[in-house]
């Protein structure tokens, strides 16, 4: 071998430890930026990836609840369970099986999910329509909602129709029948 043989051998040798070592410190980054990533996907964003899923949740207050899950929106979500349909409140979630991998980010949300749980209630309250209230205390009320404000839901129940209100922030879950 030549000199200039060495000197190029040399050099490629140099040239794929610096390829060695650029490629470490890149797949470092990418899973850097990957966590960094992941860091902002949400338990939401994961259930709204899931709709027309069949998912597990475990909700406080109620317990287990399987079934469709047929929306998502600021706060809440649809799950159709046999012959009942369940708004639960996200926060009242504490575990979830069967969700997607994948997540959907707010703003490429629909814009009817940007609706809150009441705007969910007033659709039962304008029908009138009887259902039960599940309390994040395990608490079960038999109602017909009224009114539903900012926060609460007033509704009548019992025979005497007496008027109660229930805030958002205690309640678990509120179902129908379909």
């Amino acid at each position: 071998m030549t000199w200039e043989a060495d000197l190029f051998a040399y050099l490629d040798d140099l040239e794929g430890e610096a390829g060695a070592v650029f490629d470490a410190e890149r797949q470092m980054e990418v899973a850097d930026r990957a966590r960094a990533e992941y860091s902002s996907v949400d338990a939401a964003g994961r259930l709204m990836a899931s709709v027309g899923s069949d998912v597990a949740l475990r909700v406080t207050g109620l317990g287990a609840l399987r079934g469709q899950l047929v929306r998502v929106a600021t706060g809440w979500c649809l799950v159709e369970s046999g012959q009942q349909e369940w708004i639960v409140r996200l926060a009242a979630i504490s575990a979830m099986q069967g969700v997607s991998p994948r997540s959907v980010p707010h703003d490429a949300w629909p814009v009817t999910a940007k609706l809150g749980l009441g705007s969910a209630l007033r659709r039962i309250s304008e029908s009138q329509e009887r259902c039960g209230l599940r309390m994040l205390d395990g608490a079960q009320y038999d109602v017909v909602p009224v009114r539903v404000g900012a926060d609460f839901v007033e509704a009548v129940m019992g025979e005497q129709r007496e008027l109660h209100l229930f805030t958002f922030e205690a309640l678990a879950a509120v179902h129908t029948r379909r």
